[in-house]
């Protein structure tokens, strides 16, 4: 795909420049954020130069944090005219290139999670002294309109200043553009006027380009102001409910009729009060609803159901919003407290009844949506604790005729079980991350939801014109909002279509019929000159992957297998990244060839340390990753919650062996053939070129031949113990052994690292002095403690003095601590 940056590009000048624009060696010479979109459907186009102001090689990173709604379509860097460019291919096609990339110790995976609406793309690369390199990125996606705008987000962070810094947004909407913003958390009073915004008819514009000294923290400063996040919103006009657009044989049709009466809701939240929601994460639940409480209409029917060991209900039935009804809520609310279990099933079961109670006995308006919010922070583990029988159980009772939001707070929640019930249910799920903001995230969701405007909405086409349509079913449409709809013509000559649209409104049914030909289309585009491509065709694979993907989680046999290949082709066919494709990069010679891979990550893949299964180290051929578990229930007294290995997975590619360990089992696996043990079995096995010895109730060590070995050590706690559980200890003997490649979150400490601490002094705990330690050309704050050793001692351990290293191990580990997660053992 080409660049869309135009004109005569700033270049890295040979000479020297400014000591304070030269970081490690490296200066940045120009980065550009290009931006074009079309109808909704922006183009983005990433562009960074930097040369070598060194005298030997040096190792250049470029880092980019793009949506997580977002596809990568191409990606390319140039060294001293040579281009190297990343090539899309089916992910398992990738899978041997990354293999190799990791045997060798290499870090291969080029795209992490990264934070709440964001994926991390990185790639690194050696050149030589007074080289340059440049790289450029590009990525799309569908802006969604949500609160009445639509909303481009671009994280800004080059990590150093640059001599010319651009963001330039070009926005081209056939119907025209009513209100246009730009914003920045890093803007501050100076840099205000930095942003240059117009927009006048079809047409909009945003430039933000500082000065250097504009850049500076302050005046004579090197480091730069500019990190944080770079929001444009927009809204368009609208004459009609709806707008089509035809473009050689594909459509796209917008649909959000404005000033409609609101429906009345039913809602029903479901809450987790089990004990793991006791302390912050129920308070800030408490605190959420007390102001969603504030919001609840008069014209609305709502009632709660808690959940723990037992079920608790607030009222029998669905009650009126009622400023008496409300009061009284609020007094509810204020005494929830969190304590037991986790009966999850027996708690939507009983709010799923309620519902059907109030539709049955007319208890509701006939016109009005209902909706069931549910909240948890684990997995049900109380009651019927299968997920899969909760989720059938769960379809059936609803049967269609409601939607389930599922709210995952924290990282101890099964997401993927969460997603699929939600969407089974025409609903969606959402991860609340457990943050000083967590009430403002719980209320933000229930503000997208709480003003329905019409319900089963239906956008109908003539079948015999087109081919292939996204969905056209929805089952409620929210004031702000706007439902899209794209599809291809059978005869990719023509050029009008006509639409039905139907759905139930508050006082009566909606019936909704337009017809436009393309062109109308053709003549607003005659305006301007900057669109990209076939961008209604490209829209319209963009939706189609998306709801294929979505399709997908809750297919199960030949269904997921047809959907799967579905979205792969379409994925391949145009360049997008997504989870059913990699992008491979392959690096110069200099780089021992050495392969990246940009995959991209799922939501429903662990993102924090209880269920997260974080990589250990890597050496030759070997793999070693653990899943992280935390106590029973949050300790509300600890600012720091305690996580211990729950699972471990060792596995020796050139062997073809994986290990897995748990508190209760051990299972080796040797190709297809599995061999199960407990921690009641004392065993010597011999097999495949390593030696598995467990000792009962005691220990494993794992060894392979004369390299390193493992030891698992088994941690026992007493079962009735409220807080901790059993949990796995992992230590290494000959780690001489292991390669000097070695990584990881734990492997790359087995190489040395040169560290100073200076100024001991006290400490918040006047048990635990804090200190300054030099590493890695970073100064840390760190705080003394002890750690258990339990190598010599497996029952009690031996306390050691250490260092704890505060904001996720950052100025430490390599990278940040989120590069290290997985979403699998293996």
């Amino acid at each position: 795909m080409s660049s869309w940056i135009t004109g005569d590009q700033p270049k890295c000048n040979k000479r020297n420049a400014d000591n304070d624009l030269v970081v490690n060696g490296m200066e940045i010479c120009s980065m550009k954020i290009d931006s074009k979109v079309t109808s909704r459907f922006a183009h983005n186009v990433i562009t960074s130069r930097a040369v070598n102001r060194g005298n030997v090689p040096k190792e250049v990173f470029f880092d980019v944090e793009l949506p997580k709604t977002a596809f990568i379509t191409n990606f390319s860097m140039t060294i001293d005219g040579v281009t190297y460019p990343g090539t899309i291919k089916e992910k398992e096609a990738a899978k041997k290139q990354y293999e190799k990339a990791v045997s060798r110790g290499q870090t291969a995976g080029l795209v992490k999670a990264s934070g709440r609406k964001t994926e991390k793309f990185t790639v690194s690369v050696n050149i030589k002294a007074a080289s340059t390199v440049t790289f450029e990125l590009t990525y799309e996606e569908l802006l969604k309109r949500q609160f009445g705008k639509y909303e481009m987000f671009i994280k800004v962070k080059p990590k150093q200043l640059v001599k010319d810094f651009e963001i330039e947004v070009d926005i081209f909407e056939p119907q025209g553009i009513t209100e246009l913003e730009a914003e920045g958390t890093f803007i501050t009073n100076e840099l205000q006027n930095t942003i240059k915004k117009t927009f006048s008819g079809k047409k909009g514009h945003i430039s933000f380009k500082p000065t250097l000294d504009q850049q500076r923290t302050c005046a004579n400063c090197s480091d730069s102001v500019l990190d944080g996040d770079f929001t444009v919103r927009y809204d368009v006009k609208r004459t009609t409910p709806d707008n089509l657009q035809i473009v050689n044989g594909y459509f796209v049709h917008f649909f959000a009729p404005t000033n409609l009466p609101k429906l009345s809701k039913n809602i029903i939240f479901v809450l987790d009060t089990s004990g793991s929601m006791s302390g912050r994460g129920i308070e800030q639940t408490k605190e959420a609803l007390l102001k969603i409480l504030d919001d609840i209409k008069e014209d609305d029917f709502f009632n709660f159901v808690l959940f723990d060991s037992k079920i608790f209900t607030w009222k029998e039935t669905l009650i009126k919003a009622t400023p008496e009804n409300l009061d009284e809520a609020r007094k509810f609310v204020q005494h929830i407290s969190a304590q037991g279990l986790t009966n999850l099933h027996g708690g939507l079961m009983r709010g799923i009844d309620i519902l059907n109670a109030a539709h049955e006995e007319n208890l509701v308006p006939k016109r009005s949506a209902s909706i069931i919010i549910m909240l948890t922070d684990g997995q049900p583990n109380v009651g019927v604790s299968d997920t899969h029988e909760i989720e059938k159980a769960v379809k059936k009772a609803i049967d269609g005729r409601y939607t389930l939001y599922n709210l995952g707070f924290g990282s101890g929640v099964d997401y993927g079980f969460l997603e699929r019930m939600a969407l089974e249910n025409k609903g969606l799920a959402r991860r609340i991350y457990p943050d000083s903001d967590a009430a403002l995230q719980l209320q933000g969701f229930y503000d997208e939801v709480s003003n329905p405007m019409l319900i089963d909405v239906e956008l109908n086409y003539p079948e015999n014109e087109i081919s292939d349509l996204t969905t056209n079913t929805f089952k409620h449409f929210y004031d702000g909002s706007e439902i899209v709809v794209a599809g291809r013509f059978v005869d990719s000559n023509q050029n009008h279509l006509s639409v039905d649209v139907r759905g139930e409104g508050a006082h009566n049914a909606l019936l909704y019929t337009t017809e436009q030909g393309a062109e109308q289309t053709a003549q607003a585009f005659q305006e301007q000159q900057y669109i990209f491509g076939e961008y209604i065709e490209r829209l319209w694979a963009y939706l189609t992957i998306e709801q294929l993907l979505e399709k997908r989680i809750t297919a199960t046999g030949e269904e997921k297998e047809n959907l799967t290949a579905q979205a792969l082709a379409l994925s391949l066919l145009y360049k997008f990244v997504t989870p059913l494709t990699s992008m491979v990069v392959t690096k110069p010679e200099e780089n021992d060839n050495e392969e990246g891979i940009a995959d991209k990550p799922t939501e429903a893949s662990p993102l924090y340390h209880s269920s997260a299964a974080a990589p250990t180290w890597y050496t030759s051929g070997i793999t070693v990753n653990g899943e992280l578990i935390g106590d029973k229930r949050a300790n509300s007294d600890a600012k720091i919650q305690n996580s211990y290995f729950g699972k471990l997975g060792i596995a020796n590619k050139h062997l073809g062996v994986k290990l897995t360990v748990t508190p209760e089992t051990i299972t080796i696996q040797n190709g297809d053939e599995k061999t199960g043990f407990t921690w009641l079995d004392s065993v010597t096995l011999q097999q495949a070129g390593l030696t598995l010895i467990i000792n009962r109730k005691k220990n494993l060590v794992l060894s392979m031949g004369s390299g390193v070995s493992f030891v698992v050590v088994l941690h026992q706690v007493w079962k009735k113990h409220p807080l901790h559980q059993d949990f796995l200890g992992l230590y290494t003997l000959k780690s001489d052994k292991l390669s000097e490649k070695t990584h990881g979150l734990l492997g790359q400490f087995f190489q040395p690292i040169d560290f100073t601490i200076l100024e001991i002094h006290p400490g918040s705990d006047p048990k635990k002095p804090d200190a300054t330690m030099i590493v890695k050309n970073n100064e840390l704050t760190v705080t003394r403690g002890w750690q258990k050793d339990y190598r010599r001692d497996p029952a009690h351990g031996v306390d050691i003095p250490c260092w704890f290293v505060h904001d996720n191990g950052a100025g430490l580990i390599d990278g940040v601590h989120t590069d290290y997660i997985v979403s699998s053992l293996f």
